[in-house]
């Protein structure tokens, strides 16, 4: 059987996702209303892992962009190639979901630039139709399309961030980090780790992002708790697990890293 153009973009599994709020009832009814969303929150505080959840209760094919500074509008419309039968068009990303009735997630889209991300505009407003100028054809959006972006509001500035007249098209849905016994559980499940072992992981990432602003850029994310449990399950000892997991990968200023080793040293 030849699969469908979003086919092929449809989770087979149930991604594990913990809700720590009401986000997945307030998800529901955005796509109902088919309000497009944005998802703030910090780097590894499980947006991405969200979306995917979403996309497959409600039963959608997801189709992801990790947005970039070189992005162009082309790479998410789509562009004329030439192959051996001549030209052709071939959709991007945001027009295959548009036309048959994806979830479109762009991850990070502050990173692309401002006169790339203008192309949604038509889309996110009561037209829902993406026009193609250069292949002369107004795509008129999937009753099942939905589009949602994400972004890390730590890292906004005025030259690095969504323009207003992009902003008002969308609902938003605000993301931190779980509270200490739901991040505990996360980790466990995730990694495989023991409870006792988590919860003492989960300890040293609240020290970290108390000095976010003070030295960090960012505090320890779930994620990387995450990453620190699965070196610990696989026989690493905890404490220079936490270092190639936790402390190395996120400072290089090396009173910083005294004072996450320190964290690490009470846990442990």
């Amino acid at each position: 059987m030849v699969m469908t153009e979003v086919e092929q973009y449809l989770l087979t599994e149930e991604p594990y996702y913990r809700p720590v709020g009401n986000e997945v009832e307030l998800f529901e009814a955005a796509y109902e209303a088919r309000m497009p969303l944005i998802l703030k929150g910090p780097t590894g505080s499980g947006k991405t892992r969200f979306v995917e959840y979403m996309a497959w209760r409600l039963g959608k094919a997801l189709i992801t962009v990790a947005c970039n500074e070189d992005m162009t509008a082309s790479d998410l419309v789509g562009r004329f190639l030439l192959d051996a039968a001549g030209t052709r068009w071939q959709d991007g990303p945001l027009t295959t979901a548009a036309r048959y009735g994806a979830i479109c997630y762009l991850d990070e889209v502050v990173e692309a630039r401002q006169d790339t991300t203008v192309v949604i505009h038509a889309l996110t407003d009561a037209r829902r139709m993406l026009p193609l100028d250069r292949k002369g054809e107004l795509v008129r959006a999937h009753p099942d399309f939905l589009l949602v972006l994400s972004y890390n509001p730590g890292y906004q500035s005025v030259l690095k961030d969504l323009k207003q007249s992009t902003k008002q098209r969308f609902g938003a849905l605000d993301f931190t980090y779980p509270d200490h016994d739901v991040e505990v559980e996360i980790v466990a499940h995730e990694s495989g780790v023991d409870a006792a072992t988590a919860d003492r992981l989960v300890a040293i990432a609240a020290r970290a992002r108390n000095l976010k602003g003070h030295g960090l850029d960012e505090g320890i994310s779930t994620r990387m708790l995450i990453h620190a449990a699965r070196l610990v399950v696989r026989g690493v000892d905890p404490t220079t697990a936490c270092q190639v997991a936790l402390v190395a990968p996120i400072t290089d200023d090396p009173d910083m890293r005294d004072a996450l080793k320190a964290a690490v040293a009470a846990s442990f």
